[in-house]
């Protein structure tokens, strides 16, 4: 089950990234993250620049409004979505996962 977090700053959750993959999708959960598949490599930011353009269009937030709170570096990251509440987040990615 994937923990979703409110905080101050907005709603976090964990994600655990596979670069090259052959398209960009969310392909499951392992542990408490989210499994996600990236067509970037993991090279000069690539990687997470795409997890963000990922996240941003599959909820329908603002690209400003994602971010990585941490992990940077690792294919675990901890991603923060500003404006959103967990139950909001929790609500989109079931209706885009089921659809």
């Amino acid at each position: 089950m994937v923990e979703v977090r409110d905080t101050p700053s907005g709603v976090t959750f964990a994600v655990k990234i596979h670069p090259r993959a052959k398209k960009n999708a969310i392909t499951g959960e392992l542990g408490d993250a989210l499994k996600v598949a990236l067509t970037a490599p993991p090279v000069d930011g690539k990687a997470n620049d795409a997890c963000i353009e990922f996240f941003a269009n599959l909820l329908k937030v603002p690209r400003s409004s994602v971010t990585i709170a941490s992990g940077q570096t690792s294919r675990n990251k901890v991603i923060r979505v500003a404006g959103l509440s967990a139950e909001e987040l929790t609500r989109r990615l079931n209706m885009r996962s089921h659809s």
